[in-house]
């Protein structure tokens, strides 16, 4: 078992299922009655705490077994935040739909007041993570979370840009206001110029192993299959794939709702998940 855990496809699985069952148990867990919202985030909350400790504790030593360790703990911070923002827990000032006729800097600027204060609970997390890293010599959740961090924030901006592949189809009811900060349009040179770097980059972790500059250790192939899974959701952004295919068994009916069907609650805080983008009213 301990050289399994050590092998190639060991690590790109464990990578593959903590991605699909987590982005699956967070579109479940959004969609059920905004009742159960408090109780979700409280588990949730459980689980930060406990991927705080489980990343203190994996900075210690090196290892196989410290790098799963790190990844998951990684995971279950990155779910609290993401549950926190589709639940209209952590949002930002702005938590009404973007004004009609809005454009360039002030429809800039609404989009962050929209999300604000969820950005900066990531950048705070991020901090406390470097605390906890220094004088370590385990960086691999320092790294998981700047991955995560960085390919979200190319998500953001590509969808802010325009793509043709919104998502505004499948928010829950309680986010439907939200349509109104998307943008479906063709994608946009900076589209092309993010992706095209993702998978270089992917392309060069790969060439280094290959050419044995490096070590395909367990951290290594955690970090290559997450990158490769962060560019398959940016082309997921352009290309017209239904979600049910991945996650069917976390949509509910109403997820497959018109989203001119879905009640409209404007007072409710909401925040953008990876895979929408914000739009300009036609």
């Amino acid at each position: 078992m301990p050289e399994f855990m050590e092998s190639i496809a060991a690590a790109c699985g464990f990578a593959l299922l903590s991605w699909w069952l987590g982005t699956g148990a967070i579109l479940w867990m959004v969609r059920l009655k905004a009742s159960s919202f408090r109780w979700s985030l409280l588990l949730a909350s459980a689980a930060l705490i406990l991927g705080l400790i489980g990343a203190a504790y994996s900075m210690r030593s090196t290892g196989a077994a410290s790098a799963y360790l790190a990844f998951a703990s990684v995971i279950l911070m990155w779910s609290w935040h993401e549950l926190a923002f589709l639940t209209g827990w952590l949002t930002g000032p702005r938590r009404i739909a973007l004004q009609t006729g809005a454009r360039g800097s002030q429809r800039l600027l609404q989009s962050i007041q929209a999300v604000a204060y969820h950005e900066l609970a990531l950048l705070l997390n991020f901090a406390v993570l470097w605390a906890l890293q220094i004088g370590k010599p385990n960086h691999m959740a320092l790294c998981t979370f700047a991955l995560l961090w960085c390919m979200r924030v190319s998500a953001k901006f590509n969808l802010f840009l325009g793509v043709p592949q919104t998502g505004a189809q499948y928010l829950p009811a309680h986010l439907s206001y939200l349509a109104s900060y998307f943008k479906r349009a063709a994608v946009t040179p900076f589209f092309f110029l993010t992706l095209t770097g993702s998978a270089l980059t992917l392309v060069w972790l790969l060439g280094q192993v290959h050419t044995g500059l490096v070590s395909a250790t367990t951290g290594w192939v955690l970090l290559a299959t997450l990158l490769g899974l962060a560019i398959v959701e940016h082309v997921l952004m352009a290309f017209p794939l239904s979600i049910e295919k991945l996650w069917g068994w976390a949509m509910s009916p109403a997820a497959s709702r018109p989203l001119a069907e879905a009640a409209v609650l404007p007072t409710l805080p909401v925040a953008l998940p990876v895979h929408t983008a914000k739009v300009d009213p036609p």
